[in-house]
């Protein structure tokens, strides 16, 4: 863009920290054709002049000087448009409430970062619209009580729905439950199943087109134009979606694998599936003579919360439990039941439940180990570290095992890897290779089958995993999203729940649904940067095929070509910019962010002589942790170093090393990375980006200690938004780092 205006905020203080005359003739050094300083920049007064400006000196790009980009966005951004591109210097924030008014370093701080920002501008592209059909049906997979809160969600907001459900008949495992937990006050008692009202009303909704006894054959295409193809038992049928709702939820852990609780080696140990199916037929009574028992054990956490079975914890079963004690105190008042728990997780309302279920008579509850489960005619229950003693037993009629829930998702990882290893077989020149390949499918072919949405991405058929089977998620800011864009989890399928929370899950997820679908006609972004209209460009001339791009996208923008080249996706792309960073030929690039535009600011800068001692870092914050804390702590007038000059990136992973070289090569003291913790008690929000940083980063050291710089110079911290009191200790102790080693020896060159 070569029509550049800077615009300068003057208020909050700006003015008086800031001789913003200076500040003025460093954008016009720059070439800057337009310069307007007022005191309110975002005021209606001031938003007009800038209007004014644009209109009179016929302005393709803007640079507003005054606070954060990540405040007044609302009243910023209708200044941008494809055809003028905006860009935002916080010298609030970074400038003059992080750094002492008058001094010299924060007013060299005030131009560089002007300048760096006219840099970024003058790179900036204008960028066409996505203009594309766009359909208006959202897919729901699986008819259980997530998936048809979804169905009825969407449908009641107005878009066309179909279910798709792989049973004879919709409802789940939850239809066919006696009772459900209390949902309604006084919540001390089981409720009426809502699951036939349920039921009815999405089979009498004209808007819901229902599919049962089928499967998904195939999904291809992108949101707002998935092409669907389900399989049924007469025929297929192909039709189009907006967007999918994953919801076909959980089935229970295989109790066969619990034989130590007596499973298999007595028929009257039962798991509490078996159990619910007596209780629904109105009777309860031991399996090997058919009759009533005089007392139940219910054992809690069989197979849950077990590192050799599920390690985690299902979250219903307890709840679950105290129901079917209920109910078993309806049917059968003269049974005794005794419930033997690690821990009693009933959360929420659901407390009043315990306590009217433990005020019940007949009912003892015991928290214990259960060591085994003996069946030699009588079954006895022995327990370890129980309130009843250290070896206390149980005898009892009838074992019931509360098992945990495994979610009904395909195992991704393995399914990839038979898929990856059948194109070796196939594509391989080394026969070697492809023997090797071709026996690795055979020995994984057992997961042939298991597909549950077909999907035609590169990065397989479903939906990525965690290692428990959850489809992975952004469990701390995005719950219901995949990393599938457009395809979303609910209910069991995405995490352990009960009925009340599936219920809501599938409401949570067809409102995201909804919102992608009209992301999408309007070319648009979804989280976490909503309502971004730019896509990358792919200068596929200069693609060598390497596949780094395809590989560590995190959400399967990409697929591959016979000859490996990649195919674009663009309402795939969240824009985060990772495949920008993979791109070791810096062949991807957005309109408004680029390799050679970073290169550019990182340019701009001022880079002090030797003598003067005043040391240049580069700091690349990324947008969704770093920078919000950056902010947080300048809030709080928090003082920061005077050395630094930040760069705010999409993402850590879109960070491409030729920023390293960009900056040492200029005389820069030191380039320090901040962004997302990754890890399982955090996640970066594009799911690997930081993560894949830091493994780009440490092939660095090596090719700069060839060129005598130290390794040092270039660092990468993680850090979560809430620890914005780190970030100022982060930068002071890594400049002191870099004080210690001596300046940059290529200062100068």
């Amino acid at each position: 863009m070569d029509k550049l205006g800077v615009f300068l905020c003057s208020g909050c203080g700006i003015g008086d920290a800031l001789d913003l005359g200076a500040v003025d003739k460093a954008a016009r050094e720059r070439g800057c054709k337009t310069t307007l300083t007022n005191p309110c920049l975002c005021a209606e007064e001031g938003l007009q002049a800038i209007r004014d400006a644009v209109a009179s000196g016929s302005l393709n790009g803007i640079l507003i000087c005054a606070c954060s980009e990540r405040a007044k966005a609302q009243a910023f951004d209708g200044l941008k448009s494809n055809e003028i591109g905006l860009y935002r210097v916080s010298l609030r924030e970074q400038v003059i409430w992080t750094h002492p008014a008058g001094h010299e370093d924060t007013q060299a701080l005030a131009e560089d970062l002007v300048r760096m920002g006219l840099a970024r501008l003058e790179k900036t592209k204008p960028f066409k619209l996505l203009e594309d059909s766009i359909a208006d049906t959202v897919l729901v997979v699986g008819g259980g009580r997530a998936g048809l809160e979804a169905a009825r969600t969407a449908s009641a907001l107005g878009h066309p729905v179909i279910v798709v459900e792989k049973g004879d008949r919709i409802g789940g495992r939850l239809a066919a439950q006696v009772s459900i937990l209390p949902e309604r006050p006084p919540y001390d008692q089981p409720q009426p199943n809502p699951m036939p009202g349920l039921i009815a009303a999405v089979e009498a909704d004209a808007n819901v087109t229902i599919l049962t006894a089928a499967s998904i054959a195939k999904i291809t295409g992108q949101p707002g134009q998935f092409e669907v193809c389900v399989a049924t038992a007469s025929a297929e049928q192909t039709f189009r979606a907006g967007a999918i709702v994953q919801a076909t939820g959980a089935r229970p852990y295989d109790a066969r694998k619990l034989a130590h609780l007596g499973y298999g080696a007595s028929p009257d140990v039962v798991t509490s599936h078996e159990l619910e199916a007596m209780l629904a037929a109105g009777k309860v009574e031991r399996p090997s003579d058919h009759s009533t028992p005089n007392r139940i054990v219910f054992i809690q956490c069989a197979g849950s919360r077990d590192p050799q079975h599920l390690p985690y914890c299902s979250s219903e079963c307890c709840s679950q439990t105290l129901r079917q004690v209920a109910e078993v105190r309806r049917i059968a008042p003269a049974v005794e039941s005794a419930v033997v728990y690690k821990d009693m997780r009933t959360p929420g309302l659901l407390e009043h439940f315990y306590l009217g279920v433990q005020a019940s008579s007949g009912v003892m509850m015991t928290r214990g180990e259960v060591a085994k489960v003996e069946a030699n005619g009588k079954l006895s229950v022995h327990l370890s570290s129980s309130l009843l003693g250290d070896q206390a037993a149980i005898d009892t009629d009838l074992v019931v095992l509360a098992v945990g829930m495994v979610p009904n998702s395909a195992d991704g990882v393995a399914i990839r890897a038979l898929h990856d290893a059948r194109t070796r077989a196939q594509t391989s020149e080394s026969e070697a290779q492809r023997k090797e390949s071709a026996e690795l499918a055979e020995k994984l072919a057992d997961h042939e089958g298991t597909e549950i949405l077909n999907l035609e991405y590169r990065q397989g058929p479903d939906l990525p995993t965690l290692r428990y089977g959850f489809p992975d998620s952004h469990f701390i800011c995005f719950p219901y999203e995949t990393r599938r864009t457009g395809i979303y989890a609910a209910g069991t399928l995405r995490a352990p729940m009960d009925a009340v929370e599936a219920a809501e899950d599938g409401c949570g997820a067809a409102l995201k649904a909804v919102q992608c679908v009209a992301a999408a006609r309007r070319g648009e972004a979804v989280h976490p940067r909503a309502g971004e209209r730019t896509v990358p460009d792919f200068a596929l001339q200069r693609c060598t095929q390497c596949k780094r791009c395809t590989e560590e996208c995190p959400f399967g923008t990409l697929n591959e070509d016979q000859k490996g080249t990649p195919q674009f996706y663009s309402l795939r792309c969240r824009r985060c910019g990772i495949c920008l960073g993979s791109c070791p030929e810096r062949i991807v690039s957005f309109p408004d962010y680029s390799v050679d535009m970073v290169a550019t600011m990182i340019k701009a800068m001022k880079v002090p002589e030797d003598f003067e001692e005043k040391p240049r870092i580069v700091a690349m914050l990324c947008e969704n942790d770093a920078y919000p804390a950056l902010d947080a702590a300048a809030a709080r007038r928090v003082q920061l170093n005077p050395w630094v000059r930040v760069i705010p990136v999409r993402c850590l992973g879109s960070f491409n090393i030729v920023w390293v070289a960009e900056a040492l090569s200029r005389g820069i003291d030191g380039v320090i990375l901040i962004g997302c913790k990754y890890g399982d008690d955090y996640q970066c929000h594009y799911m690997h980006g930081s993560e894949l940083a830091n493994t780009r980063l440490g092939n660095v050291g090596e090719t700069l200690q060839r060129l005598a710089l130290e390794p040092e110079r270039v660092k990468v911290v993680e850090l979560s938004h809430e620890e914005f009191h780190r970030i100022s200790t982060v930068l002071d102790e890594y400049a002191a780092e870099l004080e210690e080693m001596g300046p940059n020896p290529l200062k100068g060159f």
